[in-house]
């Protein structure tokens, strides 16, 4: 009986303009989310096309000046990092590289996030400059349910569940979540698509953009006289639920953040809830 015996070929180290392409389609094998990959390889791009140097070929000093830039804030530097250390630390593990250069890079400080809710009248406000129902249902999403602008964008009909009182989402890295529908999104959806996407595309075929909901959201918020961004009714929903009672292990389940650290960014106790936990303590 003869025997076929499999040839392996010696492993080819990729071209330095191959790399990044590798990169992304090793990311999308894990499941990241598109917007998360987009980052991570503009950050790559931006120190290469600034040094004019091959991913590979960067340097300690390339990353450590490209950080050390005066114009970026202390948020981006960090972001900046936590992009670079995921690409170092994937061509280490594909054996690309001998040594990871971020590991002589000092960790740029995170600067402490403040909450940014917008305050329950200007939302108010806000829903009554919202003469379209698509501006306004979006508001609603934003609002009453969490959603960010890209799950927004992508939102159907079907992901709406009427006899339960519930609505679906998939979020940051594909993951899927049932949320509680509240009343006035349930309302909302009566004159929206049952099935299909409830904000189409009017240039391409799908959905609209992340950015066309930021667009409409934003331009709402200049009718209506509010400096804010549409991420910030996201942290109105998570002061709201917090100073309501809930608890703040619900309210991370229903934010739908892994680490409750993220929790504590989007919510802003109020003077009132501090002023009634003061006045709580007591003498034994």
């Amino acid at each position: 009986m003869t025997q076929t015996l499999t040839t392996i070929h010696p492993f080819t180290p990729p071209a330095n303009a191959e790399v990044l392409t590798l990169w992304a389609g090793w990311q999308r094998a894990g499941a990241l989310s598109e917007r998360t990959i987009a980052e991570r390889l503009s950050a790559m791009r931006s120190m290469c096309d600034e040094y004019q140097v091959r991913p590979l070929e960067v340097t300690t000093a390339h990353i450590v000046t490209f950080l050390s830039r005066r114009e970026i804030s202390d948020a981006t530097r960090s972001t900046y990092a936590t992009h670079l250390r995921a690409f170092f630390r994937w061509a280490l593990l594909q054996n690309l590289i001998a040594v990871n250069p971020m590991d002589r890079v000092p960790a740029p400080k995170r600067p402490r996030y403040m909450p940014r809710p917008i305050h329950s009248a200007q939302l108010t406000r806000l829903l009554e400059v919202c003469k379209r129902q698509r501006t306004r249902t979006m508001v609603l999403l934003a609002a009453f349910a969490g959603l960010r602008v890209h799950e927004i964008a992508k939102f159907r009909g079907s992901d709406l569940d009427p006899e339960r009182g519930t609505l679906r989402v998939t979020g940051k890295g594909l993951k899927p979540a049932i949320l509680p529908a509240h009343a006035v999104i349930l309302e909302a959806a009566a004159t929206m698509p049952t099935d299909d996407y409830w904000f189409p595309s009017s240039t391409r075929s799908g959905p609209v953009a992340a950015r066309s909901v930021s667009q409409s959201i934003g331009r709402a918020m200049n009718r209506a006289g509010i400096d804010g961004t549409a991420h910030q009714l996201r942290h109105w929903y998570g002061t709201e639920l917090l100073n309501a009672g809930t608890d703040l292990r619900t309210v991370q389940e229903l934010m739908r953040h892994d680490q409750i650290t993220s929790t504590q960014i989007y919510t802003q106790v109020s003077d009132a809830s501090k002023v009634t936990a003061m006045a709580a303590l007591r003498l034994n």
